[in-house]
């Protein structure tokens, strides 16, 4: 089976798992960072190069307030409670997006577990929080548009690829396959620009329920599809 170098997740249906028990909507996140580690070890065990995971988009914050609290609170928690654990297993850590809406004690709890597991080999987990897609182009083009400022490059010089230097992920191998659990068939504002020709599976499974078996399934989806990245197979006799 070939496994994809990068697999990235809109982790879906935390809210209505809970509302399907009758239980507050944070209990729900609580179970989603079981399977966020059931993920991460399958993943690792797979071979996957990069995971990606969608944990908290720029427009969560438009929540109310109580819930956004809540999930900053359990996001410090699960990095305070995660890092040894991912370094044993040597896995690197990134967090992408706008930081600065987190508290500074958030802030600073990410920026040490990145620190402490950069020199890592083993999978990269990369965690999208507080993130847009189309906050990271614009946040890209700005950079590209600084360094043409000050005379580091010339305009002609930004192509696709300088560009995506510029971006979030630079560094990690293309986006091959994305995952939305929860049944929404849309992409919610993540990673627009890596996702150019990456397959898209999704799934009516809720992501508290998300297991290794649900990973494998898209896995074998992806399998099964015909890349050819825009070109045509010859078909001649």
């Amino acid at each position: 089976m070939n496994i994809p170098k990068h697999i990235a997740i809109i982790m879906d249906g935390n809210g209505r798992w809970a509302s399907k028990r009758c239980l507050p909507r944070i209990a729900g996140h609580q179970q989603g960072v079981n399977a966020v580690r059931t993920v991460v070890k399958a993943c690792g065990k797979l071979g996957v190069k990069t995971l990606t995971l969608f944990a908290f988009s720029s427009e969560n914050k438009n929540r109310s307030k109580e819930e956004v609290s809540l999930l900053f609170k359990l996001f410090l928690t699960v990095l305070k409670q995660e890092v040894k654990k991912l370094n044993k297993h040597n896995v690197r850590l990134k967090i992408i997006g706008d930081l600065s809406l987190f508290p500074e004690d958030v802030q600073k709890t990410a920026a040490e577990a990145q620190m402490q597991l950069a020199d890592n080999t083993g999978l990269t987990l990369v965690i999208a929080a507080n993130y847009g897609g189309q906050w990271d182009i614009a946040q890209a083009a700005k950079q590209a548009a600084e360094a043409v400022v000050k005379g580091n490059i010339k305009p002609e010089d930004v192509t696709i690829e300088r560009f995506s230097n510029y971006l979030s992920l630079a560094g990690e191998p293309a986006l091959d396959l994305l995952i939305r659990s929860s049944g929404e068939l849309r992409i919610s504002n993540f990673l627009l620009w890596d996702i150019a020709y990456s397959e898209l599976y999704f799934t009516d499974t809720l992501w508290p329920d998300f297991n290794e078996a649900e990973l494998q399934k898209a896995i074998k989806s992806f399998n099964d599809r015909d890349r050819r990245f825009g070109s045509r197979k010859d078909n001649s006799c």
